[in-house]
């Protein structure tokens, strides 16, 4: 089954071909026979319900330095074809959100991988909370007494910002740090958001955990290790990934929210663990399937491009 695809996704020509999942997801498109485009959320327009895109066709190769070819931009109308897939990278801002209900105008007739609208109503630090007994204490607010109050509580927190991405702007406070009313004013004074207050988990010393979900099933997993002296294991931001098993506490968790990913059309998801902790449902443009192919052969896109096509087909 040859698929037309379209993929929004920041500029294919600055990602890195040997770690990057959107990169993955486009060779085994190709692979497949699939014809595909690719273009930038900028590049979206919305006219008398029709949605297009200044799009450039898309061939790639695995082959580092040269990893794509870009034809003629040409407007491409996002309704004629089968597939989008909604990949640029957070922050999830406004315009974030405006291009989901864009992109609503042409889900499902057009298949938005993920569903555009469950992106929109799944933030991927607020969905979690939607899960009791899943997450480490944690508080959400902009009221400095009720931080003040969690911190008498829980005197060793992380402090991150709501809608950040990659571990950006994400600090522990130790019980003997006296720089959290300086920072709470930092905070407030760049956002009108509230900050989200975690208790801090001596488990992240051993990893971060980041596994996949293909269709609310759980496909693999790998372990994101801090560099030296950091509480953050983002791969972004200097984490190391590593193989590691699935344990059953894993398995529970994904139990418990994967029915409902499914019920969302929320197709490719990457979820992170610390210890027995979820503190993150991942639906934007989750990473780890390099890593996870690099390790164990199991490829996580490839699983999505059967579901994928599987549902194109009326299955």
């Amino acid at each position: 089954m040859g698929l037309k695809v379209a993929i929004q996704m920041d500029p294919i020509e600055g990602v890195n071909s040997q770690s990057d999942t959107t990169f993955l997801m486009a060779l085994n498109a190709q692979e497949r026979g699939h014809r595909m485009w690719v273009y930038q959320p900028e590049s979206l327009a919305l006219e008398d319900g029709r949605v297009t895109a200044r799009a450039r066709s898309l061939e790639v190769r695995d082959v580092v330095g040269d990893h794509a070819t870009l034809g003629a931009p040409e407007l491409l109308d996002l309704a004629e074809v089968d597939v989008v897939l909604m990949r640029q990278d957070p922050p999830f801002d406004m315009a974030y959100i405006t291009a989901t209900h864009i992109l609503e105008h042409v889900h499902p007739r057009t298949l938005v991988v993920n569903n555009p609208v469950e992106v929109r109503n799944a933030p991927e630090k607020l969905f979690v909370t939607h899960f009791p007994g899943v997450q480490p204490p944690t508080l959400i607010t902009r009221d400095p007494e009720a931080i003040a109050d969690f911190r008498q509580r829980y005197p060793d927190m992380i402090l991150k910002p709501l809608n950040g991405a990659g571990g950006s702007a994400v600090a522990r406070l130790k019980s003997d740090d006296s720089n959290l009313e300086s920072m709470l004013e930092l905070h407030f004074a760049l956002s009108r958001e509230p900050i989200i207050c975690q208790a801090f988990l001596k488990e992240v010393e051993a990893g971060d955990k980041r596994i996949l979900l293909v269709d609310g099933e759980p496909v693999g997993v790998i372990n994101r290790v801090p560099a030296a002296g950091q509480v953050r294991s983002n791969l972004r931001v200097g984490g190391t990934a590593e193989p590691v098993d699935l344990t059953a506490r894993d398995r529970e968790l994904c139990a418990i929210i994967g029915p409902e990913l499914k019920r969302r059309g929320l197709l490719f998801v990457g979820i992170d663990v610390i210890g027995r902790y979820l503190t993150e449902i991942n639906v934007t443009s989750p990473t780890g399937a390099q890593q996870l192919k690099r390790f164990t052969g199991v490829d996580a896109t490839a699983l999505m491009w059967d579901r994928i096509e599987a549902m194109r087909a009326g299955k």
